[in-house]
């Protein structure tokens, strides 16, 4: 349920182009990533947390 929520954010971000809502979604992604990373698996580092980064990282250079 808590990545449905969490895409369902970023389809709304991407589609209404308000880039504030979709940096606020991709920090909540990578956050849960690096906890998950931290406390599960590192394995959830790089599914999750890496390319939310990447992506803020590229939606910060846009």
């Amino acid at each position: 349920m808590y990545n449905g929520f969490l895409a369902a954010g970023l389809l709304i971000g991407v589609m209404s182009g308000d880039r504030g809502f979709i940096s606020f979604f991709l920090t909540c992604v990578a956050v849960a990533g690096i906890f998950g990373a931290a406390t599960v698996s590192m394995r959830i580092f790089f599914v999750q947390a890496l390319p939310a980064l990447i992506a803020l990282l590229l939606l910060a250079l846009t």
